[in-house]
């Protein structure tokens, strides 16, 4: 029987694992070449990926809502029909593409809960673990309890290879004091306050009790992901926020003024939106500070803007596709990126790279009508703008001839910032700087 294997492709740069969210064959079923085959979910993205070949599905390596590293096995084809032992699912299938082919016997038996921990691609802390931090914790009897105490530095905060390492050279024989014979036992207590000292504060959460006639709602793949991130940005960066009010009176005429000649020529509606960000990539270039990452003790100044726009989804969740080089696009580019991403948004059509390499996030909580928020940052940036709603307001207008009232439109511009690396002097002017570029917009700015 000849069996081809289907592996998990790469899906976008820095992608690197996918969760398996639903088989559309089954065992025994036929498969053509470039069918859909299976649904994968990388962050916050969902897929169908064809079959790579025609065959019969014989054998399926990962389950629903199992990881899948990108190149492993998630299934094999036979081009021969079922074989005879082709009903009979897979008994261990996150096991196959990650334990070694030989372990040592007493792994198990010394550590039962490290076991539990390597077979696992899900920990009793939500965090799913990748089959190498599996092998690693299985080889170094890293238990459960003590994998979920290691700190990530990965995408929403999952565990890489890289702090494994990092916790090991610092556990300093740990494990070792809890499963050695009498004699060494009194090392053990001091041995373990110095391994949790590693990690960080650990937070319970409190224990709600629904009461008669509450429902109990399940939160779906994507909000669970969405909680994640938003507790690891504020763990990891000290939030401030700076409020600027900015007037754009000029800019509300002159939407209303070219917003039917831009549907009629262009096919496509002239939000606010593009101006927003025309005004954000130019404050970008004049404060480059703003458009940095922090990895450990080094500051990453990134070379291009990319500026990611958060969209509200029908389902009530987040994402954010991302505008790439948005300083090289003129209004008319701009509009038609922000139009295309927000369409795709909407229907669940963005593709892995729409979704990467954000430099810096901009939120539009006027959408809601709310005058102005405090964003959370979307790590590994660091910095948010939230845009406000406008609105008609009474204010002092300056001219030669003295002061007087008026009626103008007026919105908040909020800016939160890392506090690591963003002080109040650079996160208050790279703000004060986009409303500057909004209030001097050229009325006579042609698109």
């Amino acid at each position: 029987m000849a069996e081809i294997e289907i592996r998990l492709p790469k899906m976008g740069e820095s992608v690197t694992e996918a969760t398996i969210t639903n088989w559309l064959k089954n065992i025994g079923d036929t498969v053509a070449m470039d069918e859909p085959l299976v649904e994968v979910a990388t962050d916050k993205v969902d897929n169908e990926l064809p079959s790579e070949a025609a065959g019969t599905l014989v054998k399926i390596l990962f389950e629903k809502d199992q990881v899948a590293q990108v190149g492993d096995v998630i299934a094999i084809l036979s081009t021969e029909g079922p074989s005879a032992t082709a009903a009979a699912p897979v008994a261990t299938p996150a096991a196959a593409p990650s334990a070694p082919a030989q372990e040592p016997a007493n792994t198990a038996v010394t550590n039962t809960s490290s076991a539990s921990a390597v077979t696992s691609s899900k920990g009793a802390d939500g965090r799913f673990y990748s089959p190498l931090v599996r092998t690693i914790a299985q080889k170094e009897n890293i238990n459960a309890a003590e994998l979920a105490q290691i700190q990530g530095s990965g995408q929403d905060g999952r565990v890489t290879k890289k702090d494994m390492l990092a916790y090991l050279e610092n556990r300093q024989g740990a494990p070792a004091a809890a499963s050695a014979p009498a004699p060494t036992a009194p090392a053990a207590p001091a041995a373990a306050p110095t391994a949790a000292s590693q990690g960080s504060i650990q937070i319970k959460e409190p224990v709600v009790v629904p009461n008669s006639g509450d429902e109990i709602i399940e939160m779906d793949r994507m909000r669970k992901l969405i909680a994640e991130h938003m507790v690891m940005s504020v763990h990891v960066s000290p939030h401030v926020t700076s409020y600027v009010e900015a007037d754009v009176t000029t800019i509300v005429k002159w939407r209303e003024r070219m917003k039917n000649e831009f549907k009629k020529r262009e096919g496509e509606n002239l939000t606010f939106t593009p101006i927003f960000m025309e005004a954000v990539a130019k404050a970008i270039k004049d404060f480059p500070m703003i458009n940095v990452s922090v990895s450990g003790t080094n500051i990453i100044k990134r070379k291009d803007i990319n500026i990611g726009m958060a969209a509200a989804l029908p389902s009530g969740n987040l994402i954010v596709p991302v505008i790439k080089n948005a300083d090289r696009m003129n209004l008319v580019g701009l509009a038609k990126a922000v139009n295309e991403l927000a369409n795709n948004a909407r229907n669940n059509k963005l593709k892995p790279e729409d979704i990467q390499g954000g430099t810096y996030t901009v939120t539009n909580v006027g959408t809601f009508g709310n005058v102005m928020g405090t964003p959370i940052i979307n790590q590994p940036q660091v910095a948010i703008l939230a845009l406000g709603a406008i609105r008609k307001v009474p204010a002092v207008i300056e001219t030669p001839d003295g002061d007087f009232i008026g009626i103008r439109h007026k919105m908040f511009l909020s800016h939160s910032y890392d506090h690591r690396v963003v002080d109040g002097a650079l996160g208050g002017q790279f703000v004060r700087r986009v409303a500057d570029y909004l209030e001097q917009f050229d009325p006579e700015t042609t698109i």
